[in-house]
C-alpha cells in the first residue's frame, strides 16, 4: 500500500494514500482505541457546514483567495453529502475537548480540496487544515455550535414524532370512549373507569412532553463562533464574527443568534442539560406507558388480559404460542437508557474547569443519541403498538364485576364503615356487591340500581344524586 508522510511538531506519521484525513486524525485512532461508537455523523456534517460558512465569509472579507474557498465550500459540501463519512471513524469518546473530530474535519475538507484544485492529498500549501479551513476558529466555537444546530434538527423531529403519537393516543381515548373497565391503584381495585379515560391521560402526557421539547429548542439557538479559544475571538476579525452568524442562518433556515458574551457559551453546558432533562421527563412517561400496557396485555389467561398487544414474533425458543409485548419492552429500555445518558451529560457537564469543558464529546455523544433513540422509539411505538390496540370488552366486564370497587359509590349513602362492612362480606362469600346489598335489604333495588351504574361512578359527582 502506498503512503504519504506527514508531520508535526511531535515527529512524523505514515498515512495510507488512499485516506483523506491527515496526522492529526491518525493520532486520534491510535489514541481513542476504546472500539466504541464513532463521532455521530450528525454532528460531523454540522461541523461541515461551519467550514462551508467560514470559507464563504473569509472568501467575502478576502483573506481567502477565490480559488481556495470555492474549493473549501466544495469539499465541505461532499462531505455533508456523506461522501466521505467512512474518514470519519474516531471514537466518540475522546479528549481535547472535541479537538480530534475538528481536525478530522478539517484535514478531510483540505485534502479533498487540495485534489479538488489539481494538488495531491497532504501537500498542505496548496490548501491547509488550519490556515485555510480552520481560519478564525477553534475547536471550542466550532463544536459546541455543530452540537447545537444538530440538537435543534433532531428536536424538531422528535416534537412531530410526539406529536404524531400524541394523536394515536387519543384516537384509542375516543375509540374506546364507552369502554368500562377497572381502575387500579397500587396495582389494586379502586374504581371504574373507562378504557378511553386511561389512553385520554397518557395522551395528556405525551402532550407536555411535546411542547416541552418543542419549545427548548429556544435554549439552543445561541451561538458562540467567532468566540474562538475561550470566546474572546482572539484571531477571529470583528466582521468575521458578526458576518459567520448570518452565513450560518442562511443556510442552516434556523433562528441562530450570536450570543452576547460568547465565554459563557464557551465554558458552560448547562443547556444541554436543560435539554436533556426535558428528553428524561419524556423518558419517565414513555416507561409508565409502555409498562402500564404491558401490565394490561398480561396474560393471556392469567393475568388481567384487559387489552390485546399487536403480536409482532414469536417470543419464546422453548414455549409454542408465547407472545411477548415485545415493543413496550423495547421502549422502556430505551427510556432507561436516555435517564442514563442524562445523568452522563449532568456529570461531564458540571466537570468543565474554567474557561472550557473537557467533557463535551461525552456530552454530544449522549445528547444525539438520547435524541436518536427517542425519536425511533416513539415512531416504533406509535406504528406496531399503539395503533393496533385493541380493547377486550368481556375482561373487562369481568374484571370489573368481581371486583368491590362499586362499594365506594355507597360511602355517600350508607357511610364509610357500613361500606366496609359490605366489601369484607363480598370478599369472603364470593358475592358481588349487589348481591349483599340485597341479602342484608339496606337498598331498595331501583336505588342500588342507581347508585352501582357503572357508568355515573366514571364521572364527577355523587352516584344516585
Amino acid at each position: 500500500m502506498d503512503y504519504r508522510v506527514e508531520k508535526d511538531f511531535l515527529g512524523e506519521c505514515r498515512i495510507e494514500n488512499d485516506r483523506y484525513y491527515g496526522i492529526n486524525t491518525k493520532r486520534a485512532l491510535e489514541n481513542f482505541k476504546l472500539k466504541s461508537k464513532t463521532v455521530n455523523l450528525k454532528l460531523i456534517r454540522e461541523i461541515a457546514l461551519i467550514k462551508k460558512a467560514a470559507a464563504i465569509v473569509n472568501k467575502r472579507l478576502n483573506r481567502l483567495p477565490e480559488d481556495k474557498a470555492d474549493a473549501i465550500i466544495k469539499a465541505s459540501e461532499e462531505v455533508i453529502e456523506g461522501k466521505f463519512d467512512d474518514e470519519f471513524k474516531l471514537s466518540a469518546l475522546q479528549g481535547g475537548a472535541g479537538t480530534s473530530t475538528n481536525m478530522n474535519v478539517n484535514e478531510v475538507i483540505a485534502n479533498r480540496a487540495i485534489e479538488i484544485l489539481g494538488g495531491k492529498k497532504g501537500d498542505y500549501s496548496i490548501i491547509h487544515p488550519l490556515n485555510h479551513v480552520n481560519m478564525s476558529q477553534s475547536t471550542n466555537d466550532v463544536y459546541p455550535t455543530a452540537l447545537r444546530i444538530a440538537a435543534i434538527h433532531m428536536i424538531r423531529k422528535l416534537s412531530n414524532s410526539l406529536a404524531d403519537l400524541q394523536e394515536a393516543l387519543q384516537i384509542k381515548e375516543n375509540e374506546f370512549s364507552e369502554i368500562i373497565k377497572l381502575g387500579r391503584t397500587q396495582l389494586m381495585d379502586a374504581l371504574p373507569m373507562m378504557v378511553g379515560q386511561e389512553f385520554g391521560a397518557y395522551a395528556k402526557a405525551i402532550a407536555r412532553d411535546r411542547w416541552r421539547i418543542y419549545k427548548v429548542e429556544e435554549r439552543l439557538r445561541q451561538i458562540n463562533l467567532g468566540g474562538t479559544a475561550i470566546g474572546t475571538g482572539m484571531n477571529a476579525p470583528l466582521k468575521f464574527v458578526f458576518m459567520i452568524t448570518d452565513v450560518i442562518q442562511d443556510l442552516t433556515k434556523l433562528g441562530l443568534a450570536r450570543t452576547e458574551f460568547p465565554i459563557d457559551i464557551t465554558q458552560n453546558a448547562d443547556v444541554f442539560v436543560e435539554v436533556s432533562g426535558l428528553l428524561k421527563a419524556c423518558s419517565v412517561n414513555l416507561l409508565k406507558i409502555s409498562n402500564d400496557l404491558r401490565l394490561l396485555n398480561s396474560g393471556p389467561k392469567g393475568g388481567i388480559g384487559e387489552i390485546e398487544l399487536p403480536m409482532m414474533q414469536a417470543g419464546s425458543s422453548i414455549m409454542p404460542g408465547k407472545v411477548n409485548p415485545v415493543i413496550p419492552e423495547m421502549v422502556a429500555q430505551v427510556a432507561m437508557k436516555v435517564i442514563a445518558n442524562d445523568y452522563a451529560i449532568t456529570i461531564a457537564s458540571s466537570s468543565g474547569q474554567l474557561e472550557l469543558n473537557a467533557f463535551i464529546p461525552l456530552i454530544a455523544e449522549s445528547l444525539l443519541e438520547s435524541l436518536e433513540l427517542l425519536n425511533d422509539a416513539v415512531v416504533l411505538f406509535r406504528e406496531k403498538c399503539i395503533e393496533g390496540i385493541k380493547v377486550n370488552e368481556k375482561r373487562c366486564k369481568e374484571n370489573l364485576e368481581k371486583s368491590t370497587v362499586l362499594v365506594t359509590a355507597l360511602v355517600h349513602h350508607i357511610g364509610y364503615d357500613k361500606a366496609s362492612e359490605i366489601a369484607k362480606k363480598a370478599l369472603e362469600s364470593d358475592k358481588t356487591i349487589r348481591e349483599v346489598l340485597r341479602e342484608e335489604n339496606i337498598l331498595s333495588e331501583d336505588e342500588i340500581d342507581k347508585i352501582l351504574n357503572p357508568y355515573q361512578v366514571t364521572k364527577p359527582g355523587i352516584p344516585g344524586k
